[in-house]
C-alpha cells in the first residue's frame, strides 16, 4: 500500500469545490462547441426575472436547462411541458448546485426545422425571381360588390369572415369556393379554386384565407404552386392565413396580407357606417413591408445577439440571477408560510372577541325588549277597543235622552207666552197664546179650547 501522507517529493494539491467546477466547466465549455438537443420539456418554470428554467429528457436520460430572458424573448408561442423541442446552446456547469447544465440560446418545436429551412430557401428564391415584388400587388377594389372567398367550408375562418363582412359591408354579394386547408389535397385544391372561381363569378377580389395551427398545418400555403395561382389569379387577392405571427409564401404573393382571416375581409372592404373614411389600399402594402423590416431588423439583432453572447463576459451574472430566482422562491415561500400562521392565529383570536362580545347579549335584550313592545302594543290594542265600545254605548244612551232626538220622532214642546213648558191643558185658559217647538222652527198659536183626558 502506498504511503498517501504528503512529502517533499510528493506534495499534495487540494481544490477547493468553487475551483474545481470552474476547472469542469472549462473543460466542457472548451471541449463541446455549440451543440443542438432534441427532448421533450419537462419541470418548466418562468419566475418573475423572465428567465426559463427547464428539463429536456428522452427515454432514459435528462439535462437541466437555463434560458434566459434576453434569449427567449422573441419565442413564440412559448414553450410547455410535454412539448417535443429542438434547442441549441452550450453545456457547462452550474457551480451553485455542481450540476450539468444547458445554456439555451435558441428553442424551436421538433421536427420544424427543415421545414423552416425549406420556407426560407423558397421564399428567398421567389424573391430573387421578382414574385414578390411591390410593383406587381394589384390595388384592392375600395367597395366590391362581389367577393370570393377560397377557405374550408366547415372550420371556424368562413364564420369569422362571412359574419365581418355582413357587418362591414353588406352590400356586397360573397361567393363560397369550399376547399381543403390542411395535407395534401389542399394545394391542387387551392390552386384549382384561384382560378375557376373569378371564370365562374365576375368577383371584384378573392379571399385566400385559413384559421390558425402549426406550421405543418399552414405548409399548404407555402407551396409554390399556391404563390404562383395567386399572381395568375384574375382580379387581386387577399390572404388571410393563420394568426398575427403567422407568415406564409402566400402572404407575400398575395397582393394585400391580412394578419387573420377576419382581417382580410376588414381590409377588402369599406365600413358602411364610415363610408366617407374609405380605408386606402397602401395600408396592406405598408403592413408587409413593415413585417419584412421587422423580419430583417430581428435577424440582424438575432445574430447580434449571438456575436454578444460569445464575447461578453456575462455568464458569472447569469449564473448569478438563477441563483437570485431560487433565493426569491425560497424567500416567497416562507413568507407565504409565515403570512398563513399569522392569518391562522389572527382568525382564532377574532373568533374568541366574537364570543365575548357584550353585542351579543345586547341583541337578546333587543330582542326581549322588542317581544315586550309587542305584547304592549296588543293589550292597549285591546284596551282601545274596550273603551271604544264603552263610549259608542254611552253616545247611544245620550242620543236617546236628547230632546232634540224626541222632536225628530214627530213630538213637540209647548211653552206659554212666559216660556214655561206646559205639562197640562190646565194651565193655560182659552185665548191664551202658546208657542210650540217642533224639530225643524217653532208655532205660535191662540188656545180656542182646553179639554181635559177622559
Amino acid at each position: 500500500m502506498s504511503d498517501s501522507s504528503p512529502s517533499a517529493s510528493n506534495p499534495r494539491t487540494v481544490y477547493a469545490v468553487s475551483e474545481l467546477a470552474e476547472i469542469l466547466r472549462g473543460l466542457l465549455e472548451d471541449s463541446l462547441p455549440n451543440l443542438w438537443v432534441q427532448g421533450e420539456i419537462s419541470n418548466l418554470a418562468k419566475p418573475a426575472s423572465g428567465h426559463w428554467y427547464f428539463t429536456i429528457k428522452d427515454e432514459t436520460a435528462q439535462l437541466r436547462c437555463a434560458m434566459f430572458r434576453n434569449a427567449n424573448f422573441y419565442i413564440r408561442p412559448h414553450p410547455a411541458n410535454g412539448d417535443a423541442v429542438l434547442i441549441r446552446g452550450k453545456v457547462g456547469i452550474y457551480p451553485a448546485r455542481g450540476e450539468l447544465q444547458m445554456i439555451v440560446d435558441h428553442l424551436e418545436p421538433a421536427g420544424t426545422g427543415a421545414l423552416l429551412r425549406a420556407f426560407e430557401a423558397l421564399k428567398a428564391r421567389l424573391t430573387a425571381e421578382g414574385l414578390f415584388d411591390p410593383a406587381l400587388k394589384r390595388p384592392i377594389p375600395p367597395a366590391p360588390r362581389r367577393i370570393g372567398l377560397i377557405t374550408s367550408g366547415s372550420g371556424a375562418a368562413v364564420h369569422d369572415v362571412l359574419t365581418t363582412l355582413a357587418r362591414r359591408w353588406p352590400l356586397a354579394e360573397v361567393f363560397l369556393y369550399p376547399v381543403p386547408v390542411q395535407g395534401a389535397e389542399a394545394p391542387p385544391a387551392i390552386v384549382r379554386a384561384l382560378a375557376e372561381l373569378p371564370r365562374r363569378v365576375p368577383v371584384d377580389v378573392v379571399l385566400l384565407v385559413r384559421g390558425g395551427g402549426s406550421l405543418e398545418d399552414l405548409w399548404a400555403f407555402n407551396e409554390e404552386a399556391v404563390a404562383r395561382a395567386i399572381r395568375a389569379c384574375a382580379v387581386p387577392v387577399v390572404s388571410g392565413v393563420g394568426h398575427e405571427v403567422d407568415v406564409t409564401i402566400a402572404d407575400f404573393a398575395a397582393d394585400l396580407r391580412a394578419a387573420t382571416p377576419t382581417a382580410a375581409a376588414e381590409l377588402a372592404t369599406p365600413d358602411i357606417a364610415e363610408w366617407a373614411g374609405r380605408v386606402d389600399d397602401t395600408d396592406g402594402n405598408l403592413f408587409v413591408a413593415m413585417q419584412r423590416r421587422l423580419q430583417r431588423a430581428a435577424e440582424q439583432l438575432e445574430r447580434n445577439r449571438a456575436r454578444l453572447h460569445v464575447l461578453h463576459p456575462g455568464r458569472r451574472l447569469q449564473e448569478r440571477a438563477q441563483r437570485l430566482d431560487e433565493l426569491d422562491e425560497r424567500l416567497r415561500h416562507a413568507l407565504s408560510a409565515r403570512l398563513a400562521a399569522q392569518r391562522e392565529r389572527l382568525q382564532n383570536q377574532g373568533a374568541r372577541l366574537l364570543r365575548a362580545d357584550p353585542a351579543q347579549r345586547l341583541q337578546g335584550e333587543r330582542r326581549h325588549i322588542d317581544s315586550l313592545a309587542t305584547l304592549l302594543r296588543g293589550r292597549m290594542q285591546t284596551l282601545l277597543a274596550d273603551r271604544g265600545a264603552r263610549l259608542m254605548r254611552a253616545q247611544a244612551l245620550l242620543d236617546s235622552l236628547n230632546p232634540d232626538a224626541v222632536l225628530a220622532r214627530g213630538y213637540a214642546i209647548v211653552r206659554d207666552q212666559h216660556g214655561a213648558v206646559l205639562h197640562n191643558a190646565a194651565q193655560v185658559p182659552p185665548g191664551s197664546a202658546i208657542e210650540a217647538k217642533l224639530a225643524r222652527g217653532s208655532l205660535i198659536a191662540e188656545v180656542r179650547e182646553t179639554r181635559k183626558d177622559s
